[in-house]
């Protein structure tokens, strides 16, 4: 497959280190805005084209994928145009700004019987998937704890009155859908749909620069911290405690390079799983398996989690809608 860029942002680099491992993704294509990121990643990177124009690109019959890595507020439309004109969609967290753009994308993609998948990290980590085989072993939680803190390289100039996207509440950014949405997606794809959904952010100019997330569950309460004003000890970890046992891991919850897994009375296993030195690797690699495979009722699951996470994430972001109808 042939993939199309959007954007020459921070998480590009990244993306075509990983997509250099898939076998059979090609960066084919780059738009950006500005001559000197085209000509710069283009060469560096072996992309033969370069559009100066987004409509240009959505117009080259070889592009198969286009991969969304635009501020978030740009996502929607983006994603849009790519899906209107008939390319699968590569999309970068967060999905969207609200359930509402994310549903309308969904229903499209559906209804031109396109691709349409979200690039969290997370969700693809082979210790994730071990975390999930191992939950029943943990018996009934009660805790569950993540913490994703660490201190932006943007927050100085922001305090100087300096704006990047990420904290331009225009922009649709701030910790909760840069950072906090890591451990949305590592809560839900757990523990699906929370009772009930609660944050408390710390604002600064209009946008959350650090908030607690609250998601209740049954028989449990979520608590999950992201920062990007501050840093600390233990700044970066997951807990998640059962009456029968625990899985604990001092990685972020983006990342999850390693945790150990211990049973009430038993010893720690210790598991380290994900052996690629690219953190987008697996995600890559689940895409263009399901691609490969035409594995629709694999990318209809992934989405439908998306989609979920979405909804939480309005939820956390509306104060009189934060229990789940």
């Amino acid at each position: 497959m042939k993939i199309g860029i959007a954007g020459s942002g921070m998480i590009v680099p990244p993306f075509l280190d990983a997509a250099a491992l898939v076998e059979g993704m090609e960066a084919y294509a780059l738009y950006a805005r500005r001559e000197e990121a085209r000509k710069e990643i283009c060469e560096k990177y072996g992309i033969p084209v370069a559009y100066e124009s987004y409509e240009d690109m959505l117009a080259d019959p070889k592009v198969d994928v286009v991969y969304v890595a635009l501020p978030n507020a740009l996502h929607f439309p983006f994603a849009k145009q790519a899906l209107e004109a008939g390319k699968h969609v590569i999309l970068e967290k967060p999905f969207t700004v609200t359930y509402a753009e994310a549903k309308e994308l969904a229903e499209l993609a559906r209804e031109r019987k396109l691709y349409l998948f979200e690039a969290i990290t997370n969700q693809f980590n082979p210790n994730y998937d071990k975390m999930k085989e191992l939950l029943p072993r943990l018996g009934e939680v009660k805790i569950v704890q993540l913490n994703f803190s660490q201190y932006s390289s943007r927050y100085d100039k922001f305090k100087e009155g300096v704006i990047s996207p990420v904290f331009d509440p225009e922009m649709a950014g701030g910790a909760l859908t840069d950072i906090s949405i890591y451990n949305i997606h590592f809560v839900a794809g757990l523990f699906g749909k929370p009772l009930s959904v609660h944050y408390y952010p710390n604002m600064e100019r209009g946008v959350d620069t650090s908030g607690i997330l609250i998601m209740q569950y049954p028989t449990f309460q979520a608590v999950c911290v992201g920062a990007k004003d501050c840093g600390g000890l233990n700044c970066l970890s997951v807990n998640v405690q059962g009456d029968q046992g625990f899985f604990h891991s001092t990685d972020a919850p983006s990342i999850l390079a390693e945790f150990s897994f211990q049973e009430n009375k038993g010893e720690p296993e210790v598991f380290s799983l994900a052996d690629s030195p690219e953190r987008l690797y697996y995600e890559l690699a689940a895409f263009a398996k399901y691609y490969e495979e035409e594995d629709r009722e694999a990318f209809e699951r992934r989405l439908e989690h998306s989609l979920l996470v979405m909804e939480i994430l309005d939820m956390a972001r509306d104060p009189q809608n934060q229990e789940v109808r």
